[in-house]
């Protein structure tokens, strides 16, 4: 899925074979465990990966202070434990003392201080770099108004970390199972283009990185819980397209997949309905409209025609696995929150494409002067399938005509950056922690994952002030009211709420996503087959 999340600029690519200095328990005949993957990993260092398919390799190959259950429980990961003060403000993390490094090395408390220090440094632009916006002064060191040596987090001795936050953020422990917060070893070790120069300190090790085709990966022996690692080598299988990784997982060269293509549900529902895995999870796919361009910027009738023109019905049900329509950017499901939808919501379609048609026409377009727009996507069947629909009610109900630009993973990351080659970009965002916040700061006018470039200072104010609030109830109405007043600008048209599929052989045992749809190959394990 894309980040849809979660996107981010080509960064760096590993070739080549693990060197004899990594430690990694020899595979030989031992299992291996064959995973699809939709896309290409943009990049494997914490500080750059902003794409979900970077997050589930890193999430193999690192392990940050915390982990999270299937069932969203946070639990120790490097940090044994962990405590906070009466404030709310200052967390101490206490690493245990066999926390290794692929090398044979121990994860030190400095090593996260360093991470998030490189990070943050704001010649790297890094779009992730929200997520440490919690922490004490990373607002301003990624304003560019304080150095990174600021950053309120700081390491009295190898095993204590203190974490100083802006205000108080109960779901901090959550925060830190992302990817964004992992440790390095040093700089060479995650910037190298050399496998031999790689560490990493979770239950997997690089093994080789063959670009286009597959990542594999092997057991950690240096790894603290390695004796609940039970699978000696995962390969992923880099597959964009659905319908390829169906086939390959029929002709058993997969053992499970990470997507499902809709046109299937017949067959798997007669003959391998107990293969099919579907789940909820916090994520949005949506349309970014570009703000920056004369046909948007002051022109909010046009921007509500073509939310209202969208039958997300008919979008929901093509997608075949009851993904719930979106009137609202965020999801249900998310901690201490109500998520918001336009009031034309409940209107039958009769009225919504009446009112769609007389906004067209106010913001100045008929059907002898349509609007002429360029959409943006990446290559992906469902995506593709889904512009072309929604492209076909434009055109049907407002007389709009669509110009596509479909291009490949990594170069469509670049592209939507680039405001001067589209109107309209197919985007999404999956939650990185179960907060509403994490949803809303993607608008902030600064905020590096804000392709629309949306700025309303009325919307930052109310940010502002749950940030600064403690209490629960008065935070979620203020959060609340960010997203009402975002919903009334219409900087993106939010189409549908994410469900996980996946076709899962009998013998893989332990498929159970997390509410962020994290699913590490450590919690699996295999049956003999």
């Amino acid at each position: 899925m894309i980040r849809a999340s979660r996107l981010i600029l080509f960064s760096y690519m590993l070739f080549g074979l693990w060197s004899c200095g990594n430690q990694s328990d020899p595979v030989g005949s031992a299992q291996v465990l064959r995973r699809g993957l939709a896309g290409e990993p943009a990049s494997l260092d914490p500080a750059t990966a902003a794409d979900n398919f970077s997050f589930q390799v890193l999430q193999d190959l690192y392990e940050g202070l915390t982990v999270e259950a299937a069932s969203g429980e946070v639990l120790p990961g490097v940090a044994s434990s962990w405590s906070v003060d009466s404030t709310g403000t200052e967390y101490t993390f206490r690493l245990r003392n066999n926390a290794r490094w692929s090398n044979g090395q121990p994860v030190r408390a400095q090593e996260f201080v360093f991470a998030w220090r490189r990070l943050l440094e704001p010649g790297r632009g890094s779009q992730v770099s929200d997520d440490l916006r919690l922490i004490a002064r990373a607002p301003e060191i990624i304003a560019g108004h304080l150095p990174p040596s600021a950053l309120g987090a700081y390491a009295p001795s190898d095993d204590v970390l203190v974490v100083q936050l802006e205000r108080p953020a109960p779901y901090l422990p959550q925060m830190l199972t992302h990817s964004a917060t992992f440790p390095i070893y040093s700089e060479t070790s995650a910037r190298s283009h050399t496998p031999e120069a790689w560490v990493s300190n979770g239950p997997y090790v690089l093994s080789r990185w063959l670009p286009g085709t597959r990542v594999e990966l092997v057991r950690n022996s240096s790894y603290w819980d390695r004796a609940n690692v039970h699978i000696a080598k995962v390969e992923y299988q880099v597959a964009p397209d659905q319908n390829s990784q169906l086939a390959q997982y029929r002709a058993g060269q997969l053992d499970m997949t990470d997507i499902v293509p809709p046109n299937a549900i017949p067959w798997i529902q007669a003959e391998h309905s107990r293969e099919l895995v579907v789940s909820p999870f916090l994520a949005t796919a949506y349309f970014g409209l570009n703000l920056s361009t004369s046909i948007f910027a002051s022109n909010l009738p046009l921007r509500k025609a073509l939310a209202m023109a969208i039958d997300r019905k008919r979008i929901a049900a093509a997608q075949g696995f009851g993904q719930p329509p979106a009137y609202g950017f965020l999801p249900p499901g998310i901690w201490n929150y109500k998520p918001q939808n336009w009031q034309w919501a409940a209107f039958d379609d009769d009225d919504r494409i009446a009112e769609a048609k007389r906004l067209y026409k106010a913001a100045g377009y008929t059907s002898d002067k349509p609007l002429h727009i360029r959409l943006l996507f990446n290559s992906n069947t469902v995506i593709k399938q889904t512009a072309i629909l929604i492209a076909a009610m434009w055109k049907e109900t407002l007389g709009i005509e669509t110009e596509f630009t479909e291009e490949e993973y990594r170069v469509f990351l670049q592209s939507r950056h680039d405001k001067a080659r589209w109107e309209v970009a197919r985007l999404g965002w999956t939650a990185d922690f179960n907060d509403a916040s994490n949803f809303l700061d993607t608008f902030r006018k600064n905020s590096p994952n804000n392709d629309a470039g949306y700025a309303n200072t009325s919307f930052d104010i109310l940010l502002d002030e749950a940030a600064r609030t403690q209490d629960s109830g008065t935070r979620r109405q203020l959060l609340e009211a960010a997203e009402r007043v975002m919903l009334d600008d219409y900087p993106i048209l939010p189409l549908y709420f994410f469900v996980s599929k996946r076709m899962v052989k009998s013998y893989v045992h332990g498929v159970r996503p997390d509410p962020l749809d994290r699913l590490t190959s450590k919690t699996l394990s295999m049956a003999v087959h």
